[in-house]
């Protein structure tokens, strides 16, 4: 587990010092956050803000992880997953900058570059001896198999939790430190198969143990980043950051299968995404909004909640859904019963 935490203090360390020149860079070229013309009540000091953030998580999660990985097929598969969606991210970011405008890459073309993630995760599960298409239900104990509808729920396993990641950052620090308790997690979870892999160090599993130390090192970047990115912001992850995490998050969890889980691991994601849908949904069948603005964040701005209240409120949330998810995870994961 050592190098577990060098990955973990590698990437905290590198996102502090590199932080400061970064975000400089990114002001000497105009690189700022575009807010749409509704929210600039909610963000006035914030047009403007370098965004991007999520090129400074990526370096100093990626450099660690990379050093001290044991590259193997789900090490890597993590790595790529993250490298790629954080390309779709900054395709978004690179268009709204170039643009001065708030849209950036079309929905469609998110979708596509997602799907062909997807492919790439399906064909590296087929490639691990303990993946299959079943999965599994706590609770109910109920394993099934989906055959060929594994690799589209697959899809929208990786395309949910990247766009409800997407959607929860509209708060200084929302995002990334919820990303941050969902992250820890998955590394416990990891933690745990890899400690019950088999009885004696030497012969425990390398796969559980590359996909926590990419965790890991994905934690400690995104706690360095934090430590820009609390209010009032100085960087802004924008979509670089919150689809690379988003598509961090669901990958680890499809290679540990606890997708299930993540209902809970990545429950203030799924909230965030429930509440815009609801609005959709709520507005275009009735012509009445069920928030005052969707995602449920702006809602408590309107609400003339602080920022900052939401966020801690948000977090705490979050840490006792992922709470509830770690424990069904302990309690009914049969191979991991003592």
């Amino acid at each position: 587990m050592v190098k577990v935490l060098i990955a973990g203090l590698g990437g905290m360390v590198i996102a502090i010092v590199v932080g400061p020149k970064f975000i400089a860079w990114l002001r000497s070229r105009s690189i700022g956050q575009h807010v749409r013309e509704e929210l600039l009540v909610f963000s006035e000091g914030k047009q403007g803000t370098p965004i991007m953030g999520g090129l400074l998580i990526l370096v100093a999660a990626l450099v660690p992880a990379l050093v001290v990985s044991l590259y193997t097929i789900p090490g890597v598969t993590i790595m790529l997953a993250t490298f790629a969606c954080a390309l779709v991210g900054f395709s978004d970011d690179y268009l709204k900058t170039a643009r001065r405008r708030s849209l950036g890459l079309q929905g469609r073309w998110k979708m596509l570059v997602l799907v062909v993630i997807t492919a790439g995760v399906g064909f590296a599960t087929s490639r691990i001896g303990y993946m299959d298409t079943e999965i599994y239900f706590p609770l109910v104990d109920v394993n099934i198999d989906l055959g060929w509808a594994f690799y589209p729920f697959l899809f929208l396993v990786i395309a949910g939790t990247s766009n409800g990641v997407n959607l929860t950052d509209g708060i200084d620090g929302l995002a990334a430190g919820v990303c941050v308790i969902s992250l820890l997690t998955l590394l416990a979870i990891a933690s745990i198969d890899w400690i019950r892999s088999a009885e004696t160090p030497v012969a425990r599993s390398d796969e559980y143990l590359d996909i926590a130390i990419v965790a890991a090192a994905l934690i400690g970047g995104v706690i360095g980043f934090l430590w820009f990115n609390s209010f009032p912001a100085e960087l802004q992850m924008g979509d670089t950051g919150s689809m690379a995490l988003g598509g961090a998050i669901a990958t680890i969890a499809i290679l540990t299968e606890t997708e299930v889980l993540l209902v809970f691991i990545g429950g203030v994601f799924l909230i965030e995404a429930l509440s815009l849908m609801i609005q959709v949904a709520s507005f275009k069948r009735t012509g009445r909004r069920v928030f005052l603005m969707a995602p449920i964040h702006h809602h408590f701005q309107m609400k003339a909640w602080s920022d900052t209240k939401i966020m801690v409120r948000f977090w705490i949330i979050g840490a006792i859904l992922a709470a509830i998810g770690f424990f069904l995870y302990y309690r009914y994961y049969r191979r991991f019963q003592l």
